[in-house]
């Protein structure tokens, strides 16, 4: 089994890892102590959160890493991410990777022969997802009826795997950016099937009920040529203390990090009493852990 989109994953599926994080946040154990799983990470773009979480993961589990930059293995000399994944598959026991496209992640997927995590791709980041479920969780105490909106650029894969996943948990999604700003087709109609998802231009409308404000940078990886033109573009989705009261009462601000401070949030919102950032990004070491287990087939 493969942790390619969020899209693969059913609602049980989610509940399972949910609930495994919670155990595995409460435990000291170490359940792969006695087999010893290698990770091989292979990673073409940069990561702190992600690339840390799951190499304390796995070793918090009884297993060990082995990180590799795309910049100085073969890959950077052409050699296929076909072959690359054969290779790496006959080492490790799993991979995790984080690629420009999100085609070359099911490349890897399809020669490796050992399970597959996607840790991002263009099109997805349903690692974070689930982390960011897993936290409205704890915070909340559930899922099923709360409403999340999603600022600015509503095109992105976090924003892709985030609406799929809370969608299929039970909670509405509400995506707020600007009409040139055009969420995915495929992932609107994936996430529908399962709760309502709105579309809208307007903060204080797109906000309205929400418990919970999510948003990311306006300028993602790859992205640095059409930086000036994208922070204008988006500068009007500032999250901020003005365009939070459009929000309910006691809603929490979220964000995947890393953070544009004074661009698409401001300091005082971040750090502020309504922020769980950083109960995020702890509980994706959590979710690490259960999904690692999961794909490994450890789960007991």
């Amino acid at each position: 089994m493969n942790l390619l989109s969020s899209l693969d994953l059913s609602q049980k599926e989610i509940a399972t890892l949910l609930d495994l994080s919670s155990r595995l946040k409460r435990s000291a154990a170490s359940p792969l102590s006695k087999s010893s799983p290698l990770l091989a990470l292979l990673f073409e773009k940069t990561s702190t959160r992600t690339r840390v979480s799951l190499e304390a993961a796995m070793h918090e589990l009884g297993g060990s890493c082995v990180y590799i930059d795309s910049h100085t293995s073969q890959i950077s000399r052409g050699e296929t991410i076909h072959d690359t994944a054969r290779v790496l598959g006959s080492y490790v026991d799993i991979i995790a990777a984080r690629v420009y496209k999100h085609s070359d992640i099911e490349d890897l997927a399809a020669a490796a022969g050992v399970p597959v995590i996607n840790a991002l791709s263009d099109a997805e980041h349903p690692t974070q997802a689930l982390a960011d479920v897993y936290t409205i969780k704890q915070v909340f105490g559930k899922l099923k009826g709360l409403r999340i909106a999603f600022v600015g650029d509503i095109a992105t894969n976090t924003a892709n795997s985030l609406m799929v996943t809370a969608a299929k948990t039970g909670m509405q999604v509400s995506l707020v950016g600007p009409d040139a700003c055009v969420p995915s087709r495929k992932y609107v109609d994936a996430a529908s099937k399962y709760s309502t998802v709105e579309v809208s231009d307007d903060m204080e409308d797109g906000l309205e009920g929400c418990d919970v404000v999510y948003t990311d940078t306006f300028v993602s990886m790859g992205e640095e040529a059409q930086a000036s033109k994208r922070r204008k573009l988006f500068a009007p989705y500032q999250l901020n203390s003005k365009t939070l009261r459009f929000a309910s009462d006691g809603a929490r601000v979220m964000h995947c990090l890393p953070a544009h401070r004074g661009e698409e949030i401001t300091s005082e919102v971040l750090d502020g009493k309504s922020s769980i950032a950083w109960v995020q990004a702890e509980n994706k070491l959590h979710v690490g852990k259960a999904i690692l287990l999961y794909l490994l087939n450890k789960v007991s």
